[in-house]
């Protein structure tokens, strides 16, 4: 009987616990479903959580607009060791004044349902830059578009009162949403430090916009000569390995960076520029990657940390040394695009060494090392500002084109100026078509 008594007490104290472990879930769970989806009038639940994933901000403005009240902001960079947002941050569960607030969900659906999607970093002195690509990005794009931007708390409300003063008439082509910069609360200043300030948030966006499928993410020193529509296709040219695409970081080996310099693993011959990437989040999500720290695949989530830690003193190029090392382990799983796509001061400074640009053009063109604000490379800066002084609703044949080619007259003292007939070989035929497509409007 004692035996029984011993055997018999042991296993009720644990059957106890159990049962309060269970029901302790169970009103975790309802309060998160309480919190996620406030119930709509005639008592139907809303899945708030997931819809403003699927549209990110909308959602949020609606609650909002209801009087629940803003949301909390954390001014400092923050995030949960689960790799997801706090419940009442501002970012992806409630988040943002969207332009969708001033114009009806049919005026973006009759484009299509071919939208691209566009991610981009601002911090710093960045938000004209930021506003000149997404200039870029909007005028040249005949289907429709969505911003994701990820900007420091001040920027906020420039980026929103910019984006809102665009004529209506453009305003219709694109949505936007604004998010904080939101790092893992361990190593959160390590990580906004890394390079540039804030720039390694791109390993983090396919962690923090967990219902976006597909992704294209560029600096913000881009400015697009070719619809958006038209890098977004390249998608479809992905095989059932391809995660990622991205260009070389050289084409010609003698001046490269990688292959002299770098004291870690790089993807191929001369690594690859992490400026312009076009990802299938969804596959980057599910994908174990392959590694030098364990045998054991891990993911994406459980990689970044890890990796940071092993090679922080051995990287000059902070999160894009990162994906170097990663993809030099999984090959298989990089599209590489060519340098047409992401095109810099290295295709050109020494002599035009991008055969596809040769070819056919530039359709991105990417202004590092600040060459935008400097005269260090005068035709380069003649690019970004056409589009910026370019005025919506202008000819933009009479007023971006040609006064971008007497500007780029004046630059072929330089050797990438003599290559400037490449800068608007792809642009002409973008205001070509866009002005067409303008014509066959009724």
């Amino acid at each position: 009987m004692r035996c029984y008594h011993r055997a018999f007490l042991p296993c009720m104290v644990s059957t106890l616990l159990s049962l309060m472990y269970v029901f302790s879930q169970v009103a975790s769970t309802l309060e998160d479903r309480d919190l996620k989806a406030p119930g709509k009038p005639g008592g139907h639940s809303h899945d708030t959580g997931h819809l403003l994933r699927r549209t990110p901000g909308s959602a949020g403005l609606r609650d909002r607009d209801r009087g629940l009240g803003r949301c909390k902001k954390l001014p400092v960079s923050y995030w949960e060791p689960h790799w997801s947002l706090p419940a009442g941050v501002c970012g992806v569960n409630c988040l943002l004044e969207s332009s969708i607030r001033k114009r009806s969900g049919s005026e973006l659906e009759e484009r299509g349902s071919g939208s691209s999607h566009l991610a981009v970093v601002a911090c710093g002195p960045r938000l004209e830059e930021t506003l000149a690509m997404l200039k870029s990005a909007v005028l040249l794009s005949h289907k429709s578009l969505h911003f994701y931007v990820f900007a420091e708390d001040d920027l906020h409300e420039h980026f929103r009162n910019a984006l809102d003063s665009w004529p209506r008439t453009i305003q219709t082509k694109f949505n936007y949403t604004i998010y904080p910069i939101t790092f893992p609360a361990e190593n959160a200043k390590e990580w906004k430090k890394l390079f540039k300030p804030c720039a390694s948030q791109r390993l983090f966006l396919p962690l923090i916009l967990k219902e976006v499928d597909s992704l294209l993410y560029v600096d913000t020193d881009i400015i697009f000569l070719q619809p958006v529509e038209e890098i977004w296709a390249l998608l479809s040219q992905f095989n059932s390995s391809h995660i990622a695409a991205m260009a070389p970081e050289h084409e010609e080996p003698r001046i490269g960076w990688y292959n002299r310099f770098a004291r870690h693993p790089y993807y191929g011959k001369t690594g690859i520029n992490s400026g312009v990437m076009l990802m299938n989040m969804t596959r980057l999500r599910e994908k174990s990657f392959k590694n030098d720290m364990t045998p054991v695949a891990l993911k994406w989530e459980e990689i970044l940390m890890p990796l940071l830690q092993k090679y922080k003193l051995n990287i000059t190029w902070g999160d894009q040394d990162l994906l170097n090392i990663i993809f030099h382990h999984n090959p298989e799983s990089l599209y590489v695009f060519p340098c047409q796509w992401n095109y810099r001061p290295d295709h050109c400074i020494y002599g035009s060494n991008c055969q596809q640009a040769d070819q056919e053009g530039v359709f991105i063109l990417h202004g590092n090392r600040g060459v935008y604000h400097d005269d260090k490379q005068p035709a380069f800066r003649a690019v970004y500002e056409a589009i910026r002084q370019y005025t919506f609703g202008e000819n933009m044949e009479t007023s971006l084109l040609q006064p971008l080619e007497a500007s780029l007259r004046s630059t072929t003292h330089t050797y990438c100026g003599r290559s400037a007939h490449l800068f608007t070989k792809s642009l002409k035929r973008s205001v070509t078509s866009v002005r067409r497509e303008a014509e066959r409007r009724p």
